[in-house]
């Protein structure tokens, strides 16, 4: 299985490169050259197994043969060991045809963990191998950071650098990242927006001599083995649910589109998906490229879905170029005019082919306090706002075809204020978090400048 870049100027890897390097040099993304394809028996064979096992199979499907399948599987069962719900992505009913998949019985009670556990796993095999060590910089808009700091922590072949935008993420959220009292991390509150953060990522991945001098990776969602692990669970979803003899669909909150773009590749995959419907808060850049055709960035509102305050989905670019017949010419043309501009007009065809999937609602802060008093009132689940931002998208799409899952990204624990305010019920953190209150933090303030952060991180690796 070989990797290209979706830009089209950086020379095609495997997947071990691929997951070592996060973003191509020339500023693209890493996508499959081919997809691979499991037959409808396959798909069928997943029901009842344990999460482990399909997502070794799954992940094992684009890893080909540079890890040992019995490896990866230890790997995978090592992982999902971390959740506290032997389903480890458990289905729980809300209406006649709709369920909640809840992404949230991780160490860091948040989707992230589905992907970032097996991650590290990852990384700690494949480095030690190379005798080797990385520098991790991710940027966070809430949740990444702290799956990548727990996920990360006391390993000896990484160091992690997590950037957060000061006063935009909870206090839960941020807690989950600056309590780590390891030495390999270290975790900066950036004075801007997780834009500004994403977009000093970038920069940084681009910068060659800061690159080769730390070593540098990234587990974004750019980094497409996270976008392999987020896939496992549209499986394992939709099988419980009677596929592949029944077509499911599935609604996602949204902000950088890995979670929504991972259902598109269980589609490619073979699994019979109806329909995505990409839900947003009120920066609304997705919900409008699905519906008028015209990808554009404004600024930043914050929001009480804090991890979707974004208005730069990053894996967007990789639906674009499947949606241009993998035009990398195309894809990196308009690209860059987005960097400049902030907007690209999607062509009439590669629209065409994105609708055949996506939908995409934006959904008002009222709305998302209505969905969560209501879905306690109606089902007794208290669910947090970025999951209210779903089941909202979901009472105002209506029908859809099959079964639908709304994915449970976070614990309502993590927005305690929020989700209190919309039901009158304070949620309590499980008892593995319960502390995080009482423990020091550790974390510096820096502006959002990309200079200042790239020293930063400099300084930190080389320490």
């Amino acid at each position: 299985m070989r990797y290209v870049s979706t830009r089209g100027q950086a020379p095609s890897v495997g997947f071990v490169d691929a997951v070592l390097a996060g973003l191509a040099p020339d500023g693209g993304l890493y996508v499959p050259e081919a997809w691979p394809q499991f037959s409808r028996a396959q798909i069928a064979g997943f029901a009842g197994r344990p999460y482990h096992e399909v997502a070794a199979a799954v992940i094992g499907a684009f890893a080909g043969d540079e890890i040992a399948p019995a490896v990866l599987l230890e790997m995978c069962e090592e992982a999902y060991a971390t959740f506290n719900h032997p389903a480890v992505v458990p289905l729980v009913q809300i209406a006649p045809d709709a369920f909640l998949a809840e992404l949230f019985h991780g160490p860091s009670l948040a989707f992230k963990d589905v992907a970032m556990q097996i991650l590290a796993r990852l990384y700690d095999h494949v480095l030690a191998a190379q005798k080797r060590t990385q520098t991790i910089l991710c940027a966070t808009s809430g949740d990444t950071g702290g799956a990548a700091v727990e996920a990360f922590r006391g390993r000896k072949n990484v160091k992690v650098v997590a950037l957060f935008p000061e006063g935009r993420i909870s206090e839960v959220q941020r807690r989950f990242m600056t309590t780590a009292a390891d030495p390999n991390v270290a975790c900066v509150a950036v004075q801007g927006t997780f834009d500004d953060c994403q977009a000093i990522v970038k920069q940084a991945f681009q910068d060659q001599s800061l690159r080769q001098a730390v070593d540098l990776s990234g587990v974004n969602s750019i980094n497409f083995a996270r976008i392999a692990a987020q896939a496992v669970y549209y499986f394992t979803s939709a099988v419980a649910l009677g596929a592949p003899e029944r077509t499911v669909s599935f609604c996602v909150p949204s902000g950088n589109f890995g979670d929504a773009f991972a259902g598109y590749v269980a589609s490619r995959m073979g699994l019979p998906i109806a329909r995505i419907v990409v839900a947003t808060n009120s920066n609304d850049i997705l919900a409008h490229a699905f519906e008028d055709g015209r990808y554009a960035r404004g600024s930043v509102t914050p929001t009480i879905s804090p991890a979707m305050d974004i208005q730069s989905a990053s894996n967007f670019e990789r639906l674009y170029f499947e949606a241009v017949h993998r035009d990398p010419v195309e894809t990196a043309r308009a690209f860059a005019a987005f960097a400049e501009v902030g907007v690209i007009d999607i062509p009439p065809q590669a629209f065409a082919a994105m609708r055949a999937l996506f939908r995409g609602v934006g959904i008002g802060e009222d709305e998302t306090l209505r969905a969560i008093v209501a879905t306690l009132n109606e089902t007794g689940e208290l669910i947090d706002p970025h999951t209210a931002v779903a089941v909202a998208a979901l009472r105002r799409v209506g029908d859809l075809e099959g079964p639908v899952v709304v994915l449970s990204t976070a614990h309502a624990a993590k927005f305690p204020e929020d989700v209190a305010r919309a039901s009158g019920v304070t949620p309590e953190l499980p008892r593995g978090a319960a502390n995080l209150a009482a423990l020091a933090e550790r974390f510096d303030r820096l502006p959002a400048e990309p200079e200042t952060i790239k020293a930063y991180v400099r300084a930190f690796a080389e320490a």
